[in-house]
């Protein structure tokens, strides 16, 4: 069984890559409309298709349905897709918070599902590493064969097929494509504007300003965790984006500078955030179970009053806690700020932005399954302009209706009869608002984020100048994948112990030093390598 920290790695042409389980495809739907002799353009699959024979699939439920649905079977989306698409799907669900976990105990049994929903990103060595261990399949021959929809989109899209091939230019899943880069960033910090104003302070810009508030909150508001962060599955890795961090100059990973691949917590400015964040715990502002936080216990705290500030989705935080807040005080309010700085009217250098190719959400093929060429087909829907309409909104009628041209969200979707936030209820029937194997409508955040407060909050968290210290979607070669997994399995060891342990005083700040030789004993230095390499061969695409 892979070590779980080893799952914290960062990180041709359709027809011309054939990798040695390509032709997996053929073992697939024997009553399908496609076969293996005909090009995908002459055949395009119609739905529902006519078949006895079942599909099984792996995957968590998102976030936003912690408390509402426990299994895939429940969700109307599912049961929709299984309908659209003629194709039975039998689903396994990991436990919430416990993917990687469930994910790695399901490889050591060998027992695999013909459809993955995972980001093989976190994989060690990544996807091109999963291929060759035999656990997904490269799918160049089953998309050129079996997915037009999918292909055609790459051949339209060249800057998006770029992101999606490994650098031997095998394709690994179907992914999750955003099109319009107004969706690329929706997360980042926020706070109770209703406390502020109650207080006669400003939304915090600075790492000063943000101290003064927080001691204001603990002090005058009574917030026993002023401020927290979801601690699981590892501890401070939502401000992996910048948040805080940033604001001395580097993130919790790997990033670019000036066409150098550089790591945060090896930098000196991960020693300030250090004594920061060091600093707010000893002052009782820092939540002090922060190491333990869940999704749940988080949506606890925020309602209840106990933190005033914390890092969030523009809708599955913004959007699902601003209704239970002003149901409890009509005056409540949650809103975003900028990426703190330490000078006032300087542009924050990093922030959160995602890639038009989505890591969260992808689906692969299991190099055990025998139904290969209807996997294929079930997830090539998603690509269609039937199949886009069911992924971003649902069932006509029930959660959205058609007015001049435009799909419009239903009240069972913006004001849920059950008191379900728009984010649960869109969960329900969409994947529109989360991710998965499709393309994503802007049209869904422009209607999803329908508060003033979350429309804000994406113009907030743009400001940023991330876009120039994003590192591609780079993935080391099969030969050195094993060794950037060793390395890093190390590195992000020691990066989690020392962050925590001289954050919650149980070692001084000089322990930093310390653990920096470490990091320097570690190889380090050569995972670095391995990334600026990946870089290079990645720009050759």
């Amino acid at each position: 069984m892979f070590s779980l920290m080893t799952f914290l790695l960062a990180g041709s042409t359709l027809t011309g890559c054939s990798g040695n389980n390509g032709n997996n495809g053929n073992n697939g739907d024997k009553e399908a409309t496609t076969s293996s002799n005909t090009s995908a353009e002459q055949t395009a699959v119609t739905y529902p298709i006519t078949t006895d024979k079942s599909l099984t699939y792996w995957g968590a439920l998102p976030n936003n349905l912690t408390g509402v649905k426990s299994a895939h079977a429940e969700v109307p989306f599912y049961q929709e897709w299984q309908k659209q698409t003629g194709i039975n799907i039998k689903f396994t669900t990991p436990p919430a918070n416990q993917v990687d976990e469930s994910f790695n105990v399901m490889l050591a049994s060998g027992e695999l599902p013909d459809l993955l929903e995972y980001n093989f990103f976190n994989f060690p060595g990544g996807p091109e590493k999963a291929i060759k261990d035999g656990y997904i399949l490269e799918l160049n021959d089953l998309i050129d064969k079996y997915a037009p929809n999918y292909k055609k989109y790459l051949q339209e899209h060249p800057e998006i097929e770029k992101m999606v091939k490994t650098d031997n230019g095998s394709y690994y899943s179907f992914p999750f494509i955003r099109v319009d880069e107004t969706q690329l960033t929706f997360q980042g910090p926020v706070i109770r504007k209703d406390w502020l104003d109650e207080l006669g302070l400003p939304v915090p810009e600075t790492i000063d300003e943000w101290t003064t508030t927080l001691k204001a909150f603990k002090e005058k508001k009574g917030a026993t965790a002023a401020i927290s962060f979801v601690g699981k599955p590892r501890v401070f890795n939502e401000l992996g984006n910048g948040a805080f961090i940033g604001a001395y100059g580097v993130t919790r990973d790997f990033y670019l500078e000036d066409g150098k691949v550089k790591f945060g917590p090896a930098e000196p400015g991960y020693k300030d955030f250090l004594n920061l964040f060091r600093q707010w715990y000893a002052d009782g502002l820092l939540d002090k179970d922060v190491a333990t936080v869940d999704s749940k216990v988080m949506d606890a705290n925020i309602t209840s009053g106990a933190t005033g500030a914390t890092w969030a989705n523009s809708g599955g935080g913004i959007g699902k806690w601003t209704p239970i807040l002003k149901g409890i005080d009509a005056k409540a309010s949650i809103v975003a700020t900028p990426y703190p700085v330490l000078e006032k009217g300087t542009t924050p250098k990093f922030g959160q932005r995602d890639y038009a190719y989505s890591t969260g959400g992808m689906v692969a093929i299991s190099a055990t399954s025998k139904n290969a060429e209807l996997a294929v087909k079930l997830l090539d829907y998603g690509y269609s302009e039937e199949g886009q309409r069911l992924f971003n909104f649902g069932i006509e009628g029930v959660s959205y209706t058609m007015e001049n041209g435009s799909p419009k969200f239903t009240d069972l979707i913006m004001n849920n009869p059950d008191k379900l936030a728009p984010a649960q209820a869109m969960s329900l029937y969409i994947r529109g608002n989360t991710g998965g194997p499709f393309i994503s409508d802007k049209r869904v955040s422009e209607q999803y984020l329908n508060l003033p407060e979350q429309q804000e909050a994406v113009t907030i968290w743009k400001k940023t100048d991330m876009a120039n210290y994003q590192l591609p979607l780079v993935t080391p070669t099969p030969e050195e994948s094993a060794e950037f997994a060793n390395i890093m399995a190390d590195v992000n060891t020691l990066v989690d112990e020392m962050t925590l342990k001289i954050i919650l005083g149980t070692e001084p700040l000089d322990a930093y030093d310390k653990y920096l030789e470490k990091l320097n004993s570690v190889k380090l230095s050569r995972a670095i390598e391995i990334k600026q390499a990946a870089l290079e061969r990645y720009l050759k695409r």
